[in-house]
């Protein structure tokens, strides 16, 4: 029996989207830990997800999307991006609530209005945050394995910031400090000091501590 595509359903697939576009391993754990569920209750949604023909495990950790799984997956994500693009250039939302507002929005969002706010957004192909819109047959595990994060960078690189990883988006804190920073996807940096905690950019005239565990979350080009 097939289920219905409702939000806890779209939620899982949506989250090992992300997984997979980050480049983190995807096993129940991880998911456990990104959705803020207990282990018993993920396990118990995979399975369903897995006997209805959205994922597979192998050896009952390892999760993979079907092809049916990942254009689901695919569907959810675009909406939610395509949201963040009318909240922020069109209705004029704050940057930082961005995520959580897009977050109510997908699921409500049908195909026809997909396509008229794809149509009035101009075809946008990425987000306010930086992250692709995908558009059809995407895979989101070949995201992160061509990418460079901050955490990797050292002092004198100069940076130019690509996007912001959907789990950071999630701290509403760190967001208001990169706000205030006007430190944005498209923004251009340097290194000034890195140790094992931290790592600090030149932005502006201004400098920025950052957490490493937070500059994981950041992805930059080399300048």
């Amino acid at each position: 029996m097939t289920i219905e595509s409702h939000p806890p359903l779209e939620e899982y697939l949506e989250t090992i989207w992300y997984l997979l576009e980050d480049g983190i391993e995807v096993i129940p754990t991880r998911l456990s830990e990104r959705m803020g569920r207990s282990l018993p209750t993920v396990t118990q949604r995979l399975d369903r997800l897995e006997v209805d023909g959205y994922l597979t495990r192998t050896h009952g950790r390892q999760i993979t999307l079907t092809d049916q799984g990942r254009s689901l997956a695919e569907g959810v994500v675009r909406k939610h991006r395509l949201a963040e693009c009318l909240l922020y250039d069109v209705i004029g939302l704050s940057y930082v609530k961005l995520h959580i507002e897009a977050g109510r929005w997908e699921h409500a969002i049908s195909d026809e209005v997909e396509t008229l706010m794809t149509k009035l957004l101009n075809t946008p192909t990425f987000c306010p945050h930086g992250n692709p819109i995908p558009d059809g047959g995407w895979r989101p595990d070949t995201i992160a394995t061509s990418e460079t994060r901050l955490s990797a960078a050292n002092p004198g690189d100069e940076l130019q910031l690509k996007r912001i990883t959907e789990e950071l988006e999630e701290n509403e804190d760190f967001m208001s400090t990169l706000v205030n920073s006007n430190v944005l996807p498209g923004s251009e940096f340097s290194v000034s000091h890195k140790d094992v905690d931290s790592i600090t950019i030149q932005h502006l005239g201004h400098g920025l501590t950052i957490d490493m565990n937070l500059a994981r979350l950041l992805v930059v080009d080399m300048i």
